[in-house]
């Protein structure tokens, strides 16, 4: 029962479905190191804003 549901367990593998995985494998890679390189952007970013803010902040209170 066990070999009808799994398949023959000498069959070969289909090779459509290795090269699928192997692109979708490489897919996620580059997603990854995408998702890395935005992560790092936006720290960047932030901490540019952030130094910005700071400078635009006044060192004394305006007299009023």
């Amino acid at each position: 029962m066990a070999k009808a549901l799994y398949g023959h367990v000498g069959a070969a593998p289909d090779r459509r479905l290795l090269d699928e995985v192997t692109r979708l494998r490489a897919s996620v890679q580059a997603l990854e190191f995408e998702v890395t390189r935005l992560r790092a952007e936006n720290d960047r970013l932030a901490a540019a804003a952030a130094e910005a803010d700071d400078l635009l902040r006044l060192a004394e209170p305006a007299l009023t």
